[in-house]
């Protein structure tokens, strides 16, 4: 799976009706109806959209006949292998029909062109960690936690060391680890954050 680095738009007139596909990041499913009302024209014929974050998804068609907007988005995404996306597609109409058809290759092309025109990258999937770390062996497990593509998502300070909560990529997690336990031969341990 892939996901956006920035946002993304493609412009396409097709038969006089215009066409603009915005593609935005989508962290998480609460955000969609935001996004999907700052992307959305209120003024054009139709604002259709699709989302992906992980399990769940979403589209609508917004006044076209049904199919041919929202679903033809989905799988755009799908196809291209997004997640954490969501794609509105405003269309202009020019006073030409385009048919069922037509209509669901035009907002599913669009779609497709917008997603292979952004900048993305390989969605890595991360376990949030968390744990303490005496101020003796703090720098040094930073440069391994960097080493093993870990992101730092929050560090609080005491008299003795820090506690990190941290997302490592689950290939990583064995070693990031046994590295904290070995750096300070047991006494800190990473454990997996239940925020339940």
């Amino acid at each position: 799976m892939r996901i956006l680095k920035a946002p993304q738009s493609y412009q396409e007139e097709i038969r006089k009706s215009r066409f603009l596909a915005q593609a935005v990041l989508l962290p998480s499913a609460e955000q969609a109806t935001e996004l999907i009302a700052q992307l959305s024209t209120p003024s054009a014929s139709h604002n259709c959209w699709a989302w992906r974050c992980a399990q769940q998804q979403r589209f609508s068609d917004d006044g076209e006949p049904g199919g041919t907007a929202g679903r033809p988005i989905l799988a755009a995404i799908e196809n291209q292998e997004f997640d954490q996306v969501l794609i509105v597609v405003t269309r202009w109409y020019g006073g030409i029909q385009l048919g069922t058809g037509g209509l669901a290759r035009a907002y599913g092309g669009c779609a497709t062109q917008v997603l292979q025109l952004a900048a993305s990258e390989v969605l890595v999937p991360r376990i949030t960690v968390t744990g303490h770390c005496p101020y003796s062996y703090l720098d040094i497990f930073k440069v391994r936690i960097a080493e093993a593509g870990a992101l730092l998502n929050s560090e609080d300070f005491d008299a003795e060391g820090a506690w990190l909560n941290l997302a490592v990529p689950d290939a990583e997690l064995a070693g990031l680890l046994e590295a904290l336990s070995e750096a300070t031969r047991g006494v800190s341990v990473l454990q997996v954050f239940d925020p339940s």
